[in-house]
């Protein structure tokens, strides 16, 4: 006589038998996983940065998406499967360092493709990969704020620091010394500026007695509002 334990067991097997599983239920999945794949790869090109755009990594992330459908799909079929998938997959770890921070939307955007294609929701894949299409064009129209400079002053003595301080404050909305290097014949100065007369600052700046070198040079700092 059967338990309510050993119905339930059978039962729970019976629903990874895998006989749902077919050949067309396949091919159709990875289709639409590939077509989605293959959109991704073409937002990534256009929408990336021509400084960090790898292409190796742009296929990686069309390829993500079809691996992870088919894992999906093998999941379903089969409940040793899916453990043995769950063990294997909690051991990887990825060490390659993303450049870009887009990169990690994009990243989750393929993973997440091919979890919602191997579930047979797309419906859903496709509307996720217009919005955030969108979402992404539209931010990138976004203005943002003018980026922060660094100044570099060479004088002769310290005792020019005051000067040169008083011609950053008339041309700059804000300023910050990041770096003060004091010998007995010179002055580097390094300061963190932000202003649109950028050119105007030099010229004042070279008007001043005992400075010898004044330069501007953008970094990757954060954008200062």
């Amino acid at each position: 006589m059967s338990t309510f334990s050993d119905i339930f067991k059978k039962s729970f097997l019976e629903g990874f038998s895998g006989s749902d599983i077919t050949t067309a239920r396949i091919l159709v999945t990875l289709l639409v996983t590939c077509l989605i794949a293959a959109y991704i790869f073409a937002v990534y090109y256009v929408a990336a940065k021509k400084n960090y755009y790898s292409k190796t990594f742009n296929i990686s992330l069309a390829l993500i998406s079809v691996i992870t459908a088919g894992i999906i799909l093998a999941m379903q079929s089969n409940l040793v499967i899916s453990l043995g998938m769950v063990g294997a997959l909690s051991i990887v770890r990825f060490r390659t360092a993303i450049k870009d921070p887009m990169d990690l939307i994009f990243l989750f955007w393929s993973i997440s493709t091919g979890i919602i294609c191997g579930a047979e929701m797309y419906k859903i894949a496709v509307i996720m990969a217009l919005v955030i299409t969108a979402g992404l064009f539209v931010l990138e129209l976004t203005p943002a704020g003018k980026a922060s400079v660094l100044l570099v002053v060479n004088a002769d003595s310290i005792d020019t620091e005051e000067k040169i301080q008083k011609v950053v404050a008339s041309h700059a909305k804000r300023s910050k010394v990041k770096s003060r290097n004091v010998s007995r014949e010179s002055l580097d100065l390094i300061i963190d500026i932000k202003t649109s007369k950028e050119q105007e600052l030099l010229k004042d700046l070279m008007e001043i007695d005992g400075v010898f070198g004044a330069s501007l040079m953008a970094h990757d700092g954060e954008i200062t509002i």
